[in-house]
Parts: structure tokens; sequence; C-alpha cells
């Protein structure tokens, strides 16, 4: 994967328009005619693509259809129950990288934060500039600000905890996040949230980079199929994007469902991944 740096944001945003310009022209689109709608060249418009993602423009716009997900679910749905069979290791392994985590007692977190110091910082990925912050224990959380804005990524991830004291300080996360995308080592997770909350992001975990589940499989697995609306609900307040993988929670259907931080970087996300386990 490519180092964390201004060009990645770049990339994202010409992929970005590029999925406006699928949506719009559907899958028959040419080369020329997609470079000629974002104003590049064909030529540029297949560096920038290949380098983002190892495919070419023409491969990838395979991946970016309002179909794919629905494909995805037919190939690669994983029942948590037999999510060790495809070397997820115990506390979860995700392309890559190992990731380890640590829960928040119920006590801790009915707090509201109160004691803890959260560092943030801002930061280029694959998928556009994310807001990081972690604790001394690990990441807390990770938002995308492609679709919502800074201001709005940052209201979002502090009103999860109120009462914490919150310090600008990137050194202190970015080997975790540098590790995220890509660097070698392990990133450490502090999961901050309600008991069934973890229990729901727990089970994220265990779902391999490339592969999906739905919100039934995963009500199911932690014991409550019945409460697939409350699942939902817990997915969607997963605060650290990515790292705990609900974009790869689908509708039975194959629908995409709901995406905290907007469907275009969840449906990014979904193509980026697939392109990667298929190459």
């Amino acid at each position: 994967m490519t180092e964390l740096t201004h060009e990645n944001a770049y990339h994202f945003q010409v992929m970005r328009r590029a999925l406006d310009e699928i949506d719009a022209g559907g899958s028959a689109l040419s080369l020329d005619d997609l470079a000629s709608r974002m104003g590049m060249s064909p030529s540029h418009f297949q560096r920038i693509f290949s380098q983002w993602v190892g495919v070419s423009p023409k491969k990838y716009q395979q991946y970016l259809t309002l179909d794919h997900a629905r494909q995805v679910l037919q190939d690669r749905f994983t029942t948590l129950e037999a999510a060790g069979e495809v070397g997820l290791s115990g506390t979860g392994r995700l392309h890559d990288l190992f990731v380890s985590w640590e829960a928040m007692t119920p006590g801790e977190f009915a707090k509201g934060g109160a004691g803890l110091t959260i560092y943030w910082g801002w930061f280029d990925t694959p998928f556009g500039e994310a807001l990081a912050m972690g604790t001394a224990r690990g990441l807390c959380g990770l938002a995308f600000s492609a679709e919502t804005g800074r201001d709005e990524a940052m209201r979002d991830l502090k009103s999860r905890w109120p009462n914490a004291l919150y310090e600008e300080h990137p050194e202190a996360i970015r080997s975790w996040v540098e590790t995220a995308f890509g660097q070698s080592g392990e990133t450490k997770l502090h999961m901050i949230g309600a008991p069934f909350q973890i229990k729901v992001w727990e089970a994220l975990l265990r779902i391999p980079s490339g592969h999906v589940t739905t919100y039934s499989e995963l009500a199911q697995s932690v014991g409550h199929p019945k409460a697939v609306r409350a699942v939902g609900t817990a997915v969607g307040r997963n605060p650290v994007s990515f790292l705990i993988p609900c974009h790869r929670a689908l509708r039975k259907s194959g629908a995409l469902g709901g995406y905290h931080w907007g469907l275009p970087v969840k449906r990014a996300i979904l193509a980026w991944e697939s392109a990667r386990i298929e190459t």
C-alpha cells in the first residue's frame, strides 16, 4: 500500500468523482469517457487508479457498481461461527495487519470518558482525510470527513465521550494510524461503548477483509437473533470506522444499508478491499 500522503487524499477524490460518473453513466462507460468526464487524459486517469488500487480503471469499475455488494454477499458471505476457518486470530485479523483490543468497563463508559485524555489528529488515508482519536491504550475513534466535513466529524466523535479531556497530539497515535493503513506492526484499539455495542463490534472484528455478513447474522452471533434493528444501531455507532469493519455489514438483500460516514465511502472501501483480495 502507498504511504500516507496528500496524494492518497487526491486519489480518493478522483475515485469519488468516478463513483458519481459511473452511477450516472453505467458500467459501459469506456476509459476515454470516464477520463473525459473528469477532465483528465486517459493515461493520467489510468495511472492514478492503478496506483491507488492496484488494478485498471475498467476492472475497478466493476467493483464500484451498485450490484457489487450483492455479488460479494453471494460469493464471500461469512458466517461468524466459521470465521476462524479463513485465518482470523481470536482478537481479529483484518487484511494484512493485526489488531488487538481492550474494552472500557461499563462503569468507565457510564462516566462519559471522565478521567480520560483523548489525543487526536488529522491524517490522510486511502479514503480521504480522517480524524483519528486515541487514548494511551489504543485508537478509540476514526472518522472519515469526505462526506461529512471536518467540523461534523469532530463534533460527532467528541459527543460520544463528552467528559474526556481532548488534546491535539497526532504523534501520540500516528504509529497506530499508519499501521492501520498499511505499515507493518500492530494497531491497538480502545473500544469505548456500552456492553451491547462492544459485543456487536467484537463480532464485526471477526469478518475478514473482502468478505461481508448481514445484520441478521450479526444479531444471531451475539445471541439476540430478533434484535436486528438494535444490532444495526450498534453497527452505526461504531466509532472506529474501517478497523472495526462496519462497512462489511449488509442487508440480506445485498443492499448496502446505512453508513455513518456516507455510503460513497462504504462503497469505496468495499471496492478497494475486493480489488486487493482478488489481486
